[in-house]
């Protein structure tokens, strides 16, 4: 009886709400729901692709969409698909969020700091903002895989 109660409180411990810096990895739904990015940890920092869209072909021009709206001209070439928008977020295990990021939106051209929170294993929130998070926007992402 002993031995099923310690085999009933570990698995309790294990799967409370406590996360761990991995549990942000893995493939996300946007929440405008036409995008996937995958996160992936590299060094203790955490990256964010995107690796698949829902129209990856610009109608206009029958080509691959492109980061038509980034300010620098060099940049405005490279195509959306596979395009790095999350870099170096870091994992804060005292307030259980992922904090000292960036994102890029590419259908705006703009780069944001970033924190993100998970709320639970299949659903993030994601801070961005420029300067004080005040001033800023929450998403919600729905995690694919």
């Amino acid at each position: 009886m002993v031995r099923l109660i310690f085999i009933f409180l570990t698995a309790v411990c294990l799967t409370s709400s406590n996360f761990v810096a991995n549990d942000i990895a893995g493939v996300w739904l946007n929440k405008d729901k036409d995008s996937q990015i995958k996160i992936f940890g590299s060094s203790g920092q955490y990256y964010g692709q995107i690796i698949w869209m829902k129209t990856p072909i610009d109608v206009e021009t029958g080509k691959p969409k492109l980061d038509k709206h980034n300010d620098d001209a060099k940049l405005k070439t490279r195509p959306v698909l596979n395009l790095q928008i999350l870099k170096n977020l870091v994992f804060d295990a005292d307030d259980q969020e992922w904090t000292d990021g960036s994102i890029y939106d590419p259908k705006s051209g703009n780069s944001y700091s970033l924190t993100c929170t998970l709320k639970d294993m299949n659903n993030m929130e994601l801070r961005g903002y420029m300067g004080i998070s005040l001033l800023g926007r929450t998403d919600i992402w729905t995690r694919v895989k």
